[in-house]
C-alpha cells in the first residue's frame, strides 16, 4: 500500500501529530524514547504494541508529507503489534523476549521481504516484483520479534543511476527533506531511515551503505548510524552494489539502541556464506550491548584525523564544538593523539584515482542482473531492462530532468577485467598502508574525525564505523563525530561511542529545540509567544489534541477555553511552560503548511517559567488574572516594548 503524501486532511494533521499515549493515569511519552524505555513501558502496561505502531503511523501520516521520508507502510503491520502483545501477555514476564519485541522497524526500500511490502531501491521499475524470501537481516528482525512497519524512501538505485540527480531523491518517494533545516542536505542513500528516525516516524530503522550511505544520512539528520565490518550482517535478500563494500547497519536515535538491533541481527548466513563465515569469528560471545559502558573512554587511544576531514566544515561553531569535545575524550580519561595523518589520504579519497569509481560500476551491473534472476517475478530482468523502462517512462522517472548516465556507464562494463581487478589490489594496499598503518602504529581504539567524509577511508577496506551526533551549526544544521575501527573493533567503536554520547547528549530532535538565551531578557507579566503574519490567523486555537497527565490526572487541550486552562493551572494539571512547549511544538511543525507565523518569541519559555513560578508563590491565593501565563499571537503590526 504506498502512502498518497497529501491526501490527508489538514484537521486530521493538526489532531494527530501531538497524539500521546496514556494508560492507567500515567504518562508516557513515546517521542524520543528509547528502546529500553519503550521495553519498560510494555512491562509496567503503560503501552502496547499495537499503540506504538498506531503512534508512529500517524506521525507518517503527518509528517511525511513534508519530509519524504516513508515510501510504504506494511498493510500486516497493526497485526504483527497484535501478535507480539499476545505473545507478552501470555509470557506473563517470565522470560525477555528481547529488545527488538514488539518494536517497530522501518527497513530500506533496498531490503527484501517476503510480504505485501515492494521492494524497489526507489524505482517503479522494480514496483511489483516478488522476492523469493525475507532478507537475512529481516528474517533476524522477525526471530527477534520486531514488528515490521514499512519501507524507508532512498536516493533512487543508491544514486548509481546519474549524477544529476539529488541526494535523497526517488522517482517513487519524491525528494526526502531534512527534519532540521528544510534545504539542508538529508543526505543518501539511506536517507529515509535517518529521516524518519530523526522526526521520531519511528525509533528504529535499518539502512545500507557501500560508500557513505549510513555515516551521511545519520550525521545530517542528527542520529546514530552503525556501520559494521563487512560480512558481519548478511546482505543476502538485498539489492546489491558491491560484495567487497556492501553491509547492512542500524540507524537509531541513540549508541544503545542501535546496538541493540545490531546484535539482533549479526551472524552467519549461508545464503552469504563468505563474508558472513569470515566475519563471524568477530562476534563476541555475549554480544555488543556488554560495551555500553558509561566509562567507556578511560584508557582509550583515539586519533584525530583533521586533514583533509575537518576542511570541508567552514562553520566556526561547528569546529569550535568539535575541539571542546576533544576535551570531553580526555576528561573521559582518554588519550587523544590529535592531528594523525593517513598516507596518501588524496588518492584514497579520489574514487577515480583509487579507482573505486570503475569497480564499483562494474560490480553493481554483475550483482544487479544476478539479483534481479533470481527474483520470483519482476517486469525488469536485467540492468539492460531497468535502463529500456526509464526510457520507456520518462515522466514516471523524470528522465528529462535527471537521465541515467551512471546506469549506462555500468551497462557497458564488462565485468571483473584486468583493470578492475588491479583496482582492486590498488585499493587493499592503500588501505593496508594507509588507515590499517596508521591504528596499528599509534595503537588506536578508533579514528575521530569531525562529521562523516571519511567514510571513503573505511569504505574501500570494509571497516566498521559508528556516527554519533554531536552538535548543530550555525545554521541549525546537524553534525556528528565519525568513530572508525579495523575490521571488528565494534567492541572498541561502541564504548567510546557510548561514553562520548552519554557524557555530551548532543542531540535534540527537530521540531521543538529550545533557544540557549541570557536570563535577563524577561519581562513581567505578558507571555508573548510570537508575531503572526498578514492577515493574522487564529492558528493556536486549531493546536489541540495534546494530553498533559500530571499528578494522576489527565488534562486534555481541546478546545479549551482560557477559563478552563487557568483552572487547570490551578489544579496544577498544567504549567505555562508546557502549554508553551506544546504550541512551539506545533508551529514549527505546521507553519510550513499553513505559513501563518513568520516569527517566534525566543524569550516565550522564560515568560511562562516566570509566570508559573509568580503562580506557585502566590501563596495568598489573590487573582492573577485570565491571561497570567497565557500564551498570545501578535499581529505583525503590534509592536511589544522590549527592554
Amino acid at each position: 500500500m504506498e502512502i498518497n503524501l497529501f491526501s490527508s486532511s489538514l484537521i486530521s494533521l493538526l489532531l494527530l501529530f501531538s497524539f500521546l499515549n496514556i494508560i492507567q493515569a500515567s504518562k508516557f511519552l513515546i517521542k524520543e524514547a528509547t528502546l529500553k524505555e519503550i521495553q519498560l513501558a510494555f512491562v509496567q502496561n503503560k503501552l502496547t504494541s499495537k499503540q506504538l505502531v498506531r503512534f508512529y503511523l500517524e506521525q507518517i501520516q503527518t509528517l511525511n508529507p513534508l519530509l519524504h521520508g516513508v515510501v510504504e507502510i506494511n498493510p500486516d503491520a497493526l497485526e504483527q503489534a497484535e501478535k507480539a502483545d499476545q505473545e507478552r501477555e501470555k509470557n506473563q514476564g517470565r522470560q525477555s523476549l528481547g529488545e527488538l519485541h514488539g518494536i517497530p522497524v522501518l527497513l530500506k526500500d533496498s531490503i527484501g521481504t517476503k510480504d505485501r511490502l515492494n521492494t524497489t531501491c526507489g524505482s517503479y521499475a522494480l514496483l511489483g516484483s516478488e522476492v523469493a524470501r525475507d532478507a537475512g537481516v529481516v528474517e533476524r528482525l522477525r526471530s527477534a520479534g520486531a514488528v515490521i512497519l514499512g519501507k524507508a524512501s532512498q536516493s533512487e538505485w543508491y544514486a548509481v543511476r546519474s549524477l544529476k540527480i539529488p541526494d535523497a531523491w526517488s522517482a517513487r518517494a519524491g525528494q526526502g527533506v531534512n527534519p532540521y533545516v528544510e534545504r539542508g542536505n538529508p543526505c543518501g542513500s539511506s536517507s529515509g531511515s535517518a529521516i524518519s528516525v530523526a522526526a521520531n516516524m519511528v525509533a528504529v530503522s535499518l539502512g545500507t551503505e557501500t560508500d557513505g550511505s549510513i555515516m551521511c544520512p545519520a550525521d545530517l539528520n542528527s542520529v546514530v548510524g552503525l556501520k559494521p565490518t563487512v560480512g558481519l550482517t548478511s546482505r543476502a535478500g538485498v539489492i546489491p552494489v558491491s560484495p567487497r563494500q556492501d553491509t547492512i547497519g542500524p540507524i537509531c536515535r541513540t549508541v544503545s539502541d542501535a546496538v541493540y538491533v545490531l546484535d539482533a541481527i549479526v551472524g552467519f548466513d549461508p545464503r552469504d556464506t563468505k563474508a558472513t563465515k569470515e566475519a563471524a569469528k568477530f562476534i563476541p560471545a555475549g554480544g555488543y550491548k556488554q560495551f555500553l559502558k558509561d566509562d567507556g573512554l578511560k584508557d582509550k587511544r583515539l586519533g584525530v584525523v583533521r586533514i583533509p576531514f575537518s576542511g570541508f566544515v567552514n562553520d566556526s561553531t561547528v569546529l569550535s564544538t568539535f575541539n571542546n569535545h576533544l576535551e570531553v575524550f580526555r576528561q573521559g580519561g582518554a588519550t587523544v593523539l590529535d592531528n594523525l595523518q593517513i598516507l596518501n589520504i588524496d588518492v584514497i579519497m579520489d574514487p577515480n584515482q583509487s579507482g573505486e569509481e570503475m569497480v564499483l560500476l562494474a560490480e553493481f551491473k554483475l550483482t544487479i542482473n544476478q539479483y534481479l534472476q533470481e527474483l520470483v517475478k519482476s517486469p525488469v530482468r536485467s540492468l539492460a531492462d531497468i535502463i529500456t523502462f526509464n526510457n520507456n517512462n520518462p515522466d514516471l522517472e523524470d528522465m528529462k530532468q535527471y537521465g541515467q548516465d551512471l546506469l549506462i556507464a555500468s551497462e557497458m562494463t564488462n565485468g571483473l577485467g584486468k583493470e578492475e581487478n588491479k583496482a582492486v589490489k590498488f585499493m587493499k594496499k592503500l588501505s593496508k598502508k594507509g588507515f590499517e598503518k596508521m591504528m596499528k602504529e599509534y595503537k588506536l581504539d578508533a579514528m575521530v574525525t569531525l562529521g562523516w567524509t571519511a567514510s571513503t577511508v573505511l569504505a574501500i577496506g570494509g571497516y566498521p564505523a559508528i556516527t554519533v551526533p554531536a552538535g548543530y551549526g550555525s545554521n541549525g544544521m546537524p553534525f556528528g563525530i565519525f568513530f572508525g575501527g579495523l575490521k571488528g573493533m565494534e567492541p572498541k567503536l561502541i564504548e567510546v561511542a557510548y561514553a562520548f554520547e552519554q557524557a555530551t547528549l548532543s542531540r535534540r530532535p527537530p521540531f521543538s529545540s529550545k533557544l540557549d538565551l541570557d536570563e535577563n531578557l524577561f519581562r513581567n507579566v505578558e507571555c508573548y509567544l510570537v508575531r503572526v503574519s498578514h492577515p493574522a490567523s487564529l492558528l493556536l486555537p486549531l493546536f489541540i489534541s495534546l494530553l498533559l497527565t500530571i499528578n494522576s490526572k489527565a488534562f486534555t487541550i481541546e478546545e479549551a477555553t482560557i477559563n478552563d486552562i487557568q483552572q487547570a493551572f490551578t489544579q496544577n494539571k498544567l504549567t505555562a511552560t508546557q502549554l508553551v512547549d506544546f504550541y512551539i511544538t506545533q508551529i514549527k511543525t505546521l507553519n510550513p503548511l499553513l505559513r501563518s507565523v513568520i516569527e517566534v518569541n525566543p524569550d516565550a519559555w522564560y515568560q511562562a517559567e516566570k509566570a508559573d513560578e509568580e503562580r506557585m508563590n502566590n501563596q495568598d491565593r489573590t487573582s492573577l488574572g485570565d491571561l497570567h501565563g497565557i500564551p498570545v499571537l501578535l499581529k505583525d503590526t503590534l509592536a511589544p516594548r522590549i527592554k
